[in-house]
């Protein structure tokens, strides 16, 4: 079978000129709207702008709604920048992020808008700070998504996770949904298009994803694991082989913290 033909420019022009538009209208609803709405409105409003964004792109979502109460830490295998917009538009959620995105222009007032939590690594006391954020947030009974690979993959292969950021579940005693995310092309295929990883720029990476007529970006959840007296390094592993089955590959044990 001959490979799909790139979508042509006219249309990738078209398409970046709809997402700028609709980034000022996120923009302007998150800086106006959001301090006037209640909480279930701007998850809603998260919810659908994330949709929209996946929509301009001709991602398609492929994914069933997860048997999981609100409060969950999600966990995530993460392989670009679009996974956020993917599970947004699934269940709408804080996430979190390095540092060094919060001093992004635009970008980073906006995750900052959004309940990103913003961890600096290999700072012992400023993680303490961020557990206690992401234990408020799970106990009101938002969704928190942390990505413990601690980097983006191509999304043909599962990392180890580093367990220590399951710490808030065990300490707030909320579940943890396992998801399994990938990136499939109009054939059915694995996509490395939407891969973030390695050298690949930000700009090459959205170039490719431009390219593509089309993708789908399947989301599979396992079921909740109960978090009561199990340890960090027991929940990691169970997470992880959740989604490496998910993935369809040999689940492998995590590596020590």
């Amino acid at each position: 079978m001959s490979p799909a033909r790139p979508t042509p420019y006219l249309i990738r022009i078209f398409r970046c000129l709809r997402l700028a538009l609709h980034f000022v209208k996120i923009a302007v609803g998150t800086a106006i709207f959001y301090p006037l709405v209640a909480e279930q409105r701007r998850v809603s409003l998260k919810q659908r702008w994330s949709h929209q964004i996946l929509k301009i792109l001709s991602v398609r979502l492929e994914a069933q709604p997860a048997d999981a109460p609100p409060g969950c830490l999600i966990v995530s295998n993460h392989i670009s920048w679009l996974d956020i917009f993917a599970i947004n538009a699934l269940r709408p959620s804080a996430f979190i992020s390095k540092a060094e995105i919060r001093q992004w222009p635009f970008f980073g007032w906006l995750g900052e808008q959004n309940d990103t939590v913003f961890l600096r690594r290999g700072s012992r006391g400023h993680a303490r700070i961020v557990n206690a954020e992401i234990d408020s947030l799970l106990v009101a009974g938002m969704d928190v998504v942390i990505f413990p690979e601690g980097t983006t993959t191509d999304g043909t292969h599962l990392l180890g996770f580093h367990a220590a950021l399951l710490q808030p579940a065990i300490e707030t005693g909320r579940p943890i949904l396992p998801l399994a995310l990938s990136y499939h092309d109009a054939q059915g295929n694995i996509s490395l298009a939407p891969s973030f990883a390695g050298e690949t720029s930000m700009k090459q990476c959205f170039s490719a994803i431009l390219a593509c007529r089309s993708l789908t970006a399947r989301l599979l959840t396992a079921p909740a694991i109960d978090t009561t007296g199990q340890t960090r390094r027991e929940l990691s592993q169970a997470a992880h082989a959740a989604i490496a089955t998910r993935l369809g590959f040999l689940p492998s044990s995590n590596p020590p913290e």
